[in-house]
């Protein structure tokens, strides 16, 4: 059961890292100002895809445990703040919009971590490297919002 759970976890985790693809940074995002900690490009797929285990594995064995409708619940809401931070950030290039999906992320990311711990410490450790990630994100979100604040006054707007 465990690892069936797992996949399933794994699964929306890869769909949500899909819009990585559909919404790539691109030369938008290449061209803007960045703060001079912004990690080299290649970390980004190698973190997430760690992330994605410890949240996938986290989420199977909260899965598993009992009276887990609030920590599921929480998982499934960070899960989708996630998929929505990439179109908003690098689709519609809206870095203020982006900083506050991001910091719901990160009240969700809490949230679930919390939640997870009540029903199973183990995985509520999990979540302690995806909330530093976030966290990390976040920062560097702001940071492109502050060097960027033609850009950030300026967002694509979508056609229609």
């Amino acid at each position: 059961m465990f690892w069936l759970l797992f996949c399933i976890f794994f699964a929306a985790c890869l769909g949500v890292g899909a819009t990585g693809g559909l919404f790539p940074p691109g030369p938008w995002y290449r061209a803007l100002n960045k703060p001079s900690w912004t990690p080299p490009d290649w970390v980004f797929p190698v973190t997430w895809m760690v992330l994605y285990v410890c949240m996938s594995w986290a989420g199977a064995r909260g899965g598993m445990a009992p009276d887990n409708g609030i920590a599921m619940a929480f998982w499934a809401m960070q899960i989708a703040f996630n998929g929505l931070w990439t179109p908003v950030f690098f689709g519609l290039r809206n870095i203020r919009l982006g900083m506050a999906v991001i910091g719901v992320l990160w009240v969700t990311v809490f949230c679930t971590m919390l939640a997870l711990w009540q029903v199973d410490t183990f995985a509520g450790w999990l979540f302690v490297p995806y909330l530093v990630w976030v966290t990390i994100a976040a920062a560097l979100n702001a940071s492109v919002w502050n060097l960027n604040r033609e850009a950030a006054a300026a967002p694509l707007k979508p056609q229609g």
